[in-house]
């Protein structure tokens, strides 16, 4: 009998939390005109957080790789398939108890936004520079994660053109 990990629950900072083993998502980037620029979903109004620009993700299954679980979760969001991608490195946002994984990535192929196939848990997808992230309105747990990731961002490799 497989046992759904869907569902809320609490870390040991008192924060409640979708993915009862833990969620990941996948921060795709690339160069472009105005220097790094992140693929970013604008959730939807009635989705945890909604309005905000978040990554691409969701809750792990049981026993799930954080990798593993943020490619299914960006191809059922984005239609993106794992051949488009080149997976980089991870960063664990640890809460006791919950974590929340962001894994990047590089397109392996030219990927624009408007090419993108929608779920119903965005309004939206757009290429946002990283320098102009402050213009929106982030998920909170990505702009509490942005310190640990630019450093990440900034060693990673430039993306693949075609």
């Amino acid at each position: 009998m497989v046992v759904s990990t869907d569902g809320w629950t609490f870390c040991a900072q008192g924060h409640r939390h979708w993915g009862r083993a833990g969620a990941a998502g996948l921060l795709l980037h690339r160069d472009g005109p105005e220097g790094r620029e992140l693929l970013l979903q604008h959730r939807a109004a009635w989705s945890h957080h909604g309005g905000t620009w978040g990554t691409p993700g969701g809750a792990l299954h049981a026993d799930e790789p954080a990798s593993l679980g943020a490619l299914r979760e960006v191809r059922e969001e984005l239609g993106l398939l794992p051949t488009d991608l080149v997976l980089g490195e991870e960063s664990i946002d640890d809460h006791g108890g919950w974590a929340y994984t962001t894994v990047l990535a590089r397109p392996a192929r030219k990927i624009e936004a408007g090419d993108l196939r929608l779920d119903g848990e965005s309004d939206g997808v757009a290429w946002l520079p990283l320098a102009a992230l402050h213009e929106v309105e982030l998920h909170p747990g990505l702009a509490a994660s942005l310190p640990r990731l630019r450093p990440l961002l900034e060693r990673a490799g430039t993306d693949i053109r075609d």
